[in-house]
């Protein structure tokens, strides 16, 4: 399971990016645009929801619960300051996805009880696309996280985050995760799109 985040680089727009992750295989799109106005979001957001249609792709926004409605999207993702899981359950029903972002046991407790339909996970490293970062996890993190939910019977997916290179999945994948998401993985190949293919290539090797 691999599950591109959307970033914008010097080279290439969130519209570019997310293009080229859905030509390379990609079948998971989380859209995420911290500093866009609500009308850009709005307006990127429909154009990524028609693209993910005609890949059969699964669209999930960051944060926008309003937005993700509008435009047709397949879920929502909250982080630990957004709206709380429980109240988005309530108000999006039980046909959309909604994901949560942990970085402890005790997070993916809380994530399990209010409902979530997976777990983003991390970060692994450090990452520059995002800010106020959470403790670093590195693999012991999520070996540990993953063998006591397996303890308390927690089952839920969990997606890997914050830093990942095509060079560290073998490993992540040997840890119990059930997938990675990425941004900069790929956007930084100098082929993104054949970057992208060799990513979903190893997740299937390892899994």
């Amino acid at each position: 399971m691999i599950q591109f985040i959307s970033h914008h680089t010097d080279r290439y727009s969130y519209l570019d990016g997310i293009q080229m992750a859905l030509d390379g295989g990609c079948r998971w799109v989380q859209l995420r645009m911290k500093e866009a106005s609500e009308e850009d979001f709005f307006r990127i957001g429909a154009e990524v929801r028609k693209r993910c249609e005609d890949y059969d792709a699964t669209l999930i926004v960051d944060d926008h619960m309003e937005i993700c409605r509008e435009i047709g999207a397949h879920g929502v993702h909250l982080g630990k300051k957004d709206m709380p899981i429980y109240e988005a359950r309530r108000l999006l029903g039980k046909e959309m996805l909604i994901g949560g972002t942990a970085n402890t046991i005790e997070d993916v407790r809380r994530i399990y009880k209010a409902g979530a339909d997976y777990i983003g996970c991390g970060p692994f490293r450090f990452t520059t696309t995002k800010q106020g970062l959470s403790p670093i996890l590195g693999l012991e993190g999520y070996r540990s996280i993953i063998q006591q939910m397996k303890a308390e019977s927690i089952s839920l997916p969990i997606v890997a985050i914050g830093g990942i290179t095509t060079a560290d999945i073998p490993a992540m994948m040997q840890t119990g995760v059930t997938g990675v998401a990425l941004s900069g993985a790929m956007l930084n190949a100098e082929n993104p799109v054949e970057e992208m293919k060799r990513i979903i290539k190893q997740i299937i090797n390892n899994e």
